[in-house]
């Protein structure tokens, strides 16, 4: 599976740097909900879930960690370790993010609401889903 990385204009002059993160321009989808995750002790993994409907674009503001897709036939990692790019995560992918540094700061923007009834927690239901099961 090949990731779909973002990449966001960086902006700025010689008083710093700036990026614009724009619905439906750089992030292809209106957004409706945004949270970020921080804080993470050495050691912890977070995620291990796939969505049934939802996107999400995952973005390192600070720091760096590993971001894991699974599409139930191939995975691969990406380190996120710039805030100028972002990972594109679609419906129906397991994910997960481990090696967080110490200061991570991983940003979230997704396409809807938090619904529990999306979520995959489990991956034989997420194997099922994916492939045309009702879990």
């Amino acid at each position: 599976m090949k990731p779909q990385i973002i990449n966001f204009k960086l902006l700025g002059d010689e008083r710093g740097s700036l990026i614009a993160i724009e619905a439906e321009k750089s992030v292809p989808f209106p957004v409706s909900r945004v949270y970020y995750i921080f804080g993470t002790k050495a050691g912890v993994e977070r995620g291990f879930h796939a969505h049934k409907a939802l996107s999400q674009v995952a973005v390192v503001v600070t720091g760096s960690c590993e971001m894991v897709l699974d599409d139930g036939e191939h995975q691969t990692t990406v380190l996120m370790d710039s805030s100028e790019k972002g990972v594109l995560i679609e419906p129906k992918v397991w994910h997960y993010m481990k090696n967080f540094s110490s200061d991570c700061v991983l940003l979230v923007l997704a396409d809807q609401h938090y619904d529990e009834a999306d979520y995959l927690r489990d991956y034989d239901a997420f194997l099922d889903f994916k492939n045309g099961g009702s879990k």
